[in-house]
């Protein structure tokens, strides 16, 4: 294996190693071609002819059950076995054994290693095992890429450009270059004549990954939960049987960093076919194997220099983590993550392109790689080729020049052709979105998420240090106004310290005022922090998740006793108090009169109220681009509510993605919605569309479209768009 060959050359010598190893007619391995196709790369006993002719997808014949099940399939009598496909170009029908072994690394499958013989033979457990140790090492020296050469399977592994179909988490686009969150860990040399040594070099390493779990556990001490999490990682690491199988992997020929990734490769085997339960719990030894590789390579300690047009790729995120990368970030790809995750709301505030559920891009991906984020399409080009480049860079030049022309009507006043005026207003959770306030031409912060201070820290913030940051807040915008969202946490934000809640369907449970009426100690804790950092200024606080009149009236006589509370003990009121409420579902539509006398403003929060006004989860994406939001329905509701607010004289904004859009924008404005709350990129585009825009005329052909019964309006207003 170490010899200088050619690729094919390399995979003819050792198909004919093996079989003569083995005592077998037939030696075969078949490569992927894609991700769904194997293709005979090599053989010695079948017809040569059909070397890279025959191919198969995965699940067809032994040789695709094999790749489809990652598990080896051993019989002595092949045609009769369930699955069996005759290929007639290979001449295969004359041998009656098979074994079929996967090739496969960390769950990403490579291949099949298949021995063929006439004699209806069962192969021993230790054929096997020598079969699945021979396999282990031809997986990475295809990674390491030692079958290259000219022919269609065997094109260099990393070097190829790939397409990723993932789903949009922030619109936008950008080039730039890979920067791995967790770099891979590359074993240059997979075999070794040292059997002694590695198991020394293992054992260390093993002694290494013990204390530092127990470590782990004596900082987790009196933290139960913790405690319990910890203690399962501890059994595995301590595990005898793990550490035995590991020795008997070098002992075969295997160094001790392909030994720990042979063990790692069939647990993650395992776990394609385990129960969730179980799953997480290999999910654990998967995290220590990784940590025992990282220990024996002395690979991924230090992530290095981020470079200036880094493109942050990563299996998932959290929001502490990516907020350490900073803004300096082009893009970020995620294998996992949804649309309303930490991650997501961290990339919307910083107005950067992301992808999310790129399925494989982390196996496939290299630091360094050249890469293109369409964050519009949910789609990323890694190392794309020169005409790919060519056209992805007419699209940014393009996007350039549009931010070029927001930019000339940055201060101009919203005002449409038949004279409404629209207050444009963006949302933020971070002190570092507040510099776009003067940038994005917003005329105040319509919604600040206060949760994102509480979800990146590992204890709760103490009052103090939100009083410091709230008013941060207010100094940065001067003299636009602010509205804090009080903590709206629960469901997809769970804070770090907090324990978890198992719920059926957290979306619709324990989460936001709920919480905060239940937690009545965080939340006083807020609201004083909230007219602390006033100190003298406007202050406007709005609720979260209202879904019964009662819900706000009890967290505003709340905020009512702590203002009174402030009074009392000397401090500084607020020049004057807002306090509003989030309608996000459907129930406050129909609420009686008095909330909306009650509360000096409501914001619609559409991102919730969308998902269940149709019962379509947002997180789903089989169902959240089902429902449109310019559906006639939805935007009934909305003219309902603008109704009711208007009828008490209540101040009514929108607030969320759809805000941002500007075809769903220039609707909402027709519906006599006058403050619109969105992210800061958004302003730009959105105010173009409504400087140029006569909103009787929208309205009116909304009107048409809704009495002709249309589904949706969109169709008709598009028509008049183009028509303008």
């Amino acid at each position: 294996m170490a010899e200088a060959a050619a690729g094919q050359e390399r995979l003819d010598r050792i198909v004919t190693l093996v079989a003569s190893s083995m005592a077998t007619e037939v030696c075969s391995i078949y490569l992927h071609r894609d991700d769904q196709t194997l293709e005979l790369c090599a053989t010695r006993g079948l017809n040569p002819d059909a070397v890279h002719v025959t191919r198969m997808r995965v699940g067809e014949g032994l040789v695709g059950s094999v790749a489809r099940r990652r598990a080896p399939i051993n019989t002595a009598d092949a045609p009769s076995t369930k699955g069996f496909r005759y290929m007639p170009e290979t001449g295969e029908e004359v041998y009656s054994s098979f074994l079929g072994v996967p090739l496969q690394r960390l769950g990403e499958r490579l291949g099949v290693l298949v021995v063929q013989s006439k004699d209806a033979r069962e192969f021993s457990d230790d054929e096997v095992y020598a079969l699945e140790v021979v396999a282990m090492v031809l997986a990475e020296m295809t990674e390491l890429g030692a079958f290259t050469g000219e022919g269609e399977a065997l094109k260099p592994r990393h070097r190829q450009q790939v397409l990723f179909r993932g789903v949009t988490g922030q619109e936008g686009a950008t080039e730039g270059v890979v920067h791995l969150h967790d770099p891979r860990v590359v074993i240059s040399n997979p075999v070794s004549d040292d059997p002694e040594g590695e198991k020394v070099r293992l054992n260390e390493a093993v002694d290494k990954l013990r204390l530092s779990v127990d470590r782990m556990l004596t900082q987790a001490s009196g933290d139960r939960e913790q405690e319990e999490v910890i203690e399962a990682f501890r059994m595995f690491a301590y595990s005898r049987s793990w550490l035995r199988r590991m020795e008997e992997d070098i002992n075969a020929g295997l160094t001790a960093e392909a030994a720990v990734e042979k063990e790692q490769t069939v647990a993650r085997a395992r776990m394609a076919r385990a129960d969730p339960y179980l799953r997480d719990r290999l999910a654990d030894l998967d995290d220590l194997s990784n940590r025992l590789l990282r220990m024996l390579t002395g690979q991924g300690r230090d992530r290095g220099t981020l470079p200036d047009n880094a493109v942050l790729v990563a299996r998932n995120i959290g929001p502490g983590e990516l907020l350490e990368y900073g803004r300096t970030l082009r893009g970020v790809v995620l294998e996992d993550g949804s649309v309303g995750s930490h991650a997501a709301v961290v990339a919307r505030a910083w107005a950067i392109p992301l992808v999310i559920q790129a399925r494989g891009i982390v196996t496939e991906a290299l630091s360094g790689d050249r890469i293109l984020v369409d964050g519009d399409q949910g789609v990323v080009h890694l190392r794309p080729d020169d005409m790919v480049r060519s056209a992805f860079g007419e699209k940014l030049a393009m996007a350039e020049r549009a931010q070029q022309r927001y930019a000339s009507i940055r201060d101009t006043d919203c005002v449409t052709e038949d004279g409404h005026r629209i207050e444009l207003m963006m949302n933020a959770g971070l002190m570092a979105d507040l510099p776009s306030l003067p940038t994005s031409g917003a005329q105040g912060v319509g919604l600040f998420r206060t949760e994102l201070q509480f979800l990146t820290r590992n204890k709760v913030p103490k009052r103090g240090e939100l009083a410091t940051l709230y008013s941060g807040v207010m100094d940065a915008a001067g003299d636009k106004p602010v509205v804090f969202r009080t903590l709206d946490i629960g469901s997809d934000k769970v804070l770090p310290y907090m324990k978890a809640t198992e719920e059926p369907n957290p979306a619709l449970g324990w989460r936001a005022i709920r919480v905060g009426l239940d937690k009545k100690g965080v939340m006083r804790m807020q609201l004083q922090a909230l007219l602390r950092a006033a100190n003298g200024r406007p202050l406007r606080v709005m609720f979260p998740f209202v879904a019964q009149m009662e819900e706000f009236l009890e967290a505003r006589a709340h905020l009512l006793n702590e203002v009174h509370r402030e009074k009392s003990l000397g401090h500084a009121l607020p020049e004057s108090l807002s306090v509003g409420s989030m309608l996000e579902t459907p129930s406050m539509a129909f609420a009686p009169r008095k909330f909306f006398e009650e509360a000096d403003f409501i914001s619609i929060g559409g991102n919730d109220l969308k998902q269940f006004f149709f019962a379509a989860d947002r997180e789903n994406e089989r169902v959240r681009r089902r429902y449109d939001t310019l559906n006639v329905s939805y935007l009934s509701l909305l003219d309902k509510i603008v109704s009711r607010c208007a009828e008490t004289k209540t101040p009514v904004s929108f607030c969320g993605e759809d805000a941002g859009r500007p075809v769903e924008a220039l609707c909402f404005a027709a519906m006599g919605l006058r403050c619109l709350s969105m992210r800061p990129a958004s302003i730009g585009p959105v105010k173009n569309m409504l400087l140029k825009a006569d909103l009787g005329e929208v309205r009116r052909v909304i009107e048409t479209a809704r009495e002709a019964g249309d589904q949706t309006v969109r169709p008709a207003v598009m028509d008049y768009l183009r028509a303008r």
